[in-house]
């Protein structure tokens, strides 16, 4: 098999593989708190407190997953054209 033709079909699968799993679980953990809704700090002892409301998934831990962001995006535009 050629090397070009296997790139291609490994770049297919791997396509393929996250378009299912935005299909799955549309949502994935924040990345900026890692799904707490929160940034975790220290006090003064050194032990682990809450700290601050993630702005980034509004303190839900959830946030839309780029591929689904894509196609939800696409269809917008799509329904937006034909009405």
């Amino acid at each position: 098999m050629p090397p070009a033709l296997l790139a291609i079909t490994l770049l297919l699968a791997v396509t393929f593989c996250y378009g299912g799993l935005c299909a799955v679980s549309p949502f994935g953990t924040c990345r900026k708190c890692r799904g707490f809704g929160f940034a975790l700090t220290t006090d003064r002892k050194g032990r682990l407190k809450r700290g601050k409301h993630c702005r980034r998934c509004d303190g839900h831990g959830k946030r839309i997953r780029t591929g689904r962001w894509l196609y939800n995006r696409a269809v917008r535009i799509h329904r937006a054209g034909t009405n």
